[in-house]
């Protein structure tokens, strides 16, 4: 079967053969891979950037946005059955810690995980993918034209989870709330796929969504935001820093995107007691200067938190697949205007090009 790898640390991608996986133990699921979606790490590693080889190997099959088919379970497993629509998650725990064993490696303690087609582990860039019954995921079939986004929804899911389960555990009026966001406005800055994911995920929980960006209204995220009731600020004219000033001051900001000064000038957009979660990772190492008397004063006296939020355990993933059917439902066709699909002969292309001008761009492996 084909598979897309690199070499890590070396730019670029190249097609593999390698053999198909074959179920081995009673908790094995096999699934035929039908798409892949592409996001900021696989460009990054194909790229040149962070990328680790399973163990003893040379090469590493990228990819950890899929969805696929079942095909193939072995005689204990109990979440998928034969032709089911399914995702995999991502991470494996490092088995020694008590998050991991836990089945919560997103919350690892000794930073000894593996990666599926990250770190340590081959992802789902293939045609066929072989793991256990604790990692795979059940998708409804009337999601399968827009499941491949279980993944990076997933992500936002746990912070948006974690944020809401902080607020109740330390704010009054937030442990009596039936759902702390119901009518709590909420910024998400960056507007790539995981920020619109997010903005969708606060819509469903009936916040008031406003989305910041630098591009022109009239393009397609902020057209995309705009449909399911949400505004969008244009960073050019409304910097982070004036969002409270200008707009309002929110309850919630969800960061996604990738940009170390923008994280710190998020804190200015915070209302009294609000929460500020981080979803990525910024590029690059150049030092920044920062007025860090100022924010530590600005979070002490204003009861404001800056929470970190990385990876997603299945609980998320499930989550995900929830609200991709609510948004299926109250939105008709319009999640699937995120993706675009490319077959594998662009999947190079795909991977390289950082400005395709898609939202969504993903690998399409149903005919491989």
């Amino acid at each position: 079967m084909k598979a897309i790898a690199i070499t890590p640390g070396t730019p670029g991608t190249h097609l593999v053969e390698l053999q198909e996986p074959d179920i081995r133990t009673a908790n094995d699921v096999k699934v035929r891979v039908l798409s892949v979606g592409i996001c900021g790490t696989d460009r990054q590693e194909v790229g040149g950037g962070r990328a680790d080889a399973p163990e003893g190997a040379q090469e590493l099959v990228i990819g950890h946005e899929m969805l696929g088919r079942v095909i193939g379970i072995g005689s204990s497993v109990t979440r998928v059955a034969v032709g089911d629509h399914a995702v995999f998650t991502v991470r494996r725990g490092c088995g020694a810690c008590a998050s991991c064993r836990m089945q919560r490696s997103d919350m690892c303690q000794t930073g000894k995980y593996r990666e599926r087609g990250i770190k340590g582990l081959d992802g789902y860039q293939t045609g066929f993918v072989v793991d256990r019954d604790e990692y795979v995921v059940r998708v409804p079939c009337e999601l399968a034209s827009i499941a491949v986004l279980t993944e990076p929804l997933s992500i936002v899911e746990k912070a948006i989870d974690t944020a809401q389960r902080v607020q109740i555990a330390r704010a009054p009026e937030a442990a009596v709330a039936a759902d702390w966001l119901a009518g709590r406005r909420a910024l998400v800055a960056g507007l790539g796929p995981v920020g619109l994911l997010a903005a969708m995920a606060l819509a469903l929980r009936g916040a008031e969504v406003y989305g910041l960006d630098v591009v022109d209204a009239g393009s397609a995220r902020p057209r995309w935001l705009e449909a399911i009731g949400g505004r969008y600020i244009d960073g050019r004219t409304v910097p982070a820093a004036r969002v409270a000033d200008v707009v309002a001051p929110m309850d919630l900001v969800v960061e996604a995107a990738g940009i170390a000064r923008l994280e710190f000038n998020l804190l200015d957009a915070l209302a009294l007691n609000g929460i500020c979660v981080l979803t990525s990772i910024p590029g690059g190492d150049r030092p920044l200067q920062i007025p860090g008397a100022e924010i530590v004063r600005r979070l002490v006296l204003g009861n404001q938190l800056l929470l970190g939020s990385v990876n997603a355990a299945r609980g998320h993933f499930e989550m995900a697949v929830r609200d991709l059917a609510h948004a299926a439902l109250r939105w008709p066709g319009h999640v699937a205007q995120l993706i675009h699909h490319t077959p594998i002969a662009g999947a190079a292309r795909a991977l390289a090009n950082t400005e395709t001008g898609m939202i969504k761009d993903v690998i399409d492996w149903s005919d491989a």
